[in-house]
Formats: C-alpha cells, structure tokens, sequence
C-alpha cells in the first residue's frame, strides 16, 4: 500500500477497515499501562452491580483500537494531528472470548491549503455503533 496523496483524496472514499479484538487480557494489559483499574473493566459482579452488561472495554482502549486504521492508512501515526470521538455505547468482554471492534473509514473533507484530510470512521461491535463521530484529521 502506497501512502496517500491529498490531491487525489475525494470525499466518500475507503480508507479500508480493520478488525481488532478485545480480551480480558487486552483489558488487564490496558489497565496496568494506563493505571485505570476501574472494576468494571475486570470484574463481572461489580460491572452488573453498576448496571452494565457485564465486563467492558475502557473507553480510551476502544478510541485508540479504531483509530489504528488511520494510522495505517496514512502509514504514519504521527500524522494524525486531531481526533475525537463520542463514546456511544459500551463495549462488553465476554470471558471467555472476544469483543470485536469492526472498523472502517472514509475520507470526509479534503482541505488542500491546510494539507490535511479528515477521515470519518464508524466503529461497531456486532453491527452496534459503539463510537460515535469518529473523527481524524491527518496531515497528508
């Protein structure tokens, strides 16, 4: 895959998707890096006890899986200069399993002068939108 140009991005264009999947281990890994050791990120009884479904994703281990795809694409992760999401819906970790964060993106702005291209990415877990304005700007 060849790095994208800017002049020959059009609005409405697939930047791909990615798979990416969520264990009890990506969270126990992710709690110990970030230093969140919220309960509900581990502990079924408490997660239900709070009203969840059960164990779920931390939030910004979610935001950073999708924008992965990004980063791929653009084949450079020091190129996205903006991104932000709104968290929609949890996202619950079955033991044993996986949760699987399906994600795909498409160029939604072009700004020549700028140099960059904002890319628009829908995030879902079996077909349930669990980001919500998912959005990059990549400085091309």
């Amino acid at each position: 895959m060849s790095r994208p140009v800017l002049a020959e991005l059009e609005v409405g264009q697939s930047i791909g998707s990615l798979a990416v999947g969520l264990d009890r281990t990506s969270l126990v890994r992710y709690a110990g890096a970030s230093g969140d050791l919220n309960p509900i990120h581990w502990n079924d009884r408490f997660a239900a006890e709070v009203g969840l479904p059960g164990v779920i994703a931390h939030g910004m281990l979610t935001m950073g899986a999708a924008v992965e795809l990004v980063t791929q694409w653009a084949q450079d992760p020091a190129a996205v200069v903006s991104y932000g999401v709104r968290f929609t819906r949890p996202v619950p970790v079955p033991d044993p399993g996986l949760a699987t964060l399906e994600v795909s993106g498409v160029v939604g702005a072009v700004d020549l002068e700028a140099g960059t291209a904002r890319v628009d990415l829908t995030v879902t877990v079996e077909g349930v939108r669990v980001l919500g304005r998912s959005q990059a700007t990549v400085r091309l």
